[in-house]
């Protein structure tokens, strides 16, 4: 296994919309031991595809706090989202140091193909549920902050976007 580079703000393959799996295989496998293994060593609760430079419809999650109960989600739906909200301090991996509480429904239930191909369906609350929500949207193209009003979100963009020049120049 291998730890992946995380891409961060502003770039922009984290607004592209993710394609779906074709195949479940020995190679997608491998990106998902790969992806859990980033995931952990971030350290986060979740990782989408894109999120590695991978436009492909999958994210991992795990919100046990063991670093034992991993979760791959290939081309989930959400086919449920209760009207009850939720509110969670959220981070994300790609815009590091950064959080804010975002509302979204407390429960959904998702359908989607596990690693091994099968078909799954999976009822998720509480943080859980925020969790495949965020990751959910990351194969969309959207982003947490999106859920922000324009200010906040457009001072979290143009931080990054400065912090991303001054690493440039000192590539350089």
């Amino acid at each position: 296994m291998a730890v992946m580079d995380i891409v961060t703000l502003p770039d922009p393959i984290l607004r592209k919309q993710s394609l779906p799996v074709e195949r479940v295989d020995d190679d997608l496998r491998t990106l998902i031991d790969n992806m859990i293994e980033t995931m952990y060593k971030a350290p986060g609760i979740g990782l989408a595809g894109i999120q590695v430079g991978v436009d492909r419809r999958l994210f991992v999650m795990d919100v046990s706090r063991e670093e034992n109960s991993p979760i791959c989600m290939i081309n989930p739906k959400i086919i449920f989202q209760s009207e009850e909200l939720n509110t969670h301090e959220e981070g994300c991996l790609s815009i590091p140091e950064y959080y804010a509480e975002v509302d979204r429904p407390k429960q959904v239930t998702m359908e989607f193909l596990d690693r091994d191909g099968k078909p799954q369906t999976l009822e998720l609350d509480e943080l859980a549920a925020t969790c495949a929500q965020h990751e959910f949207d990351h194969l969309n193209g959207a982003l947490f902050i999106d859920y922000l009003s324009k200010l906040r979100r457009d001072r979290v963009i143009k931080k990054f976007t400065k912090l991303a020049k001054q690493k440039e120049k000192i590539v350089l």
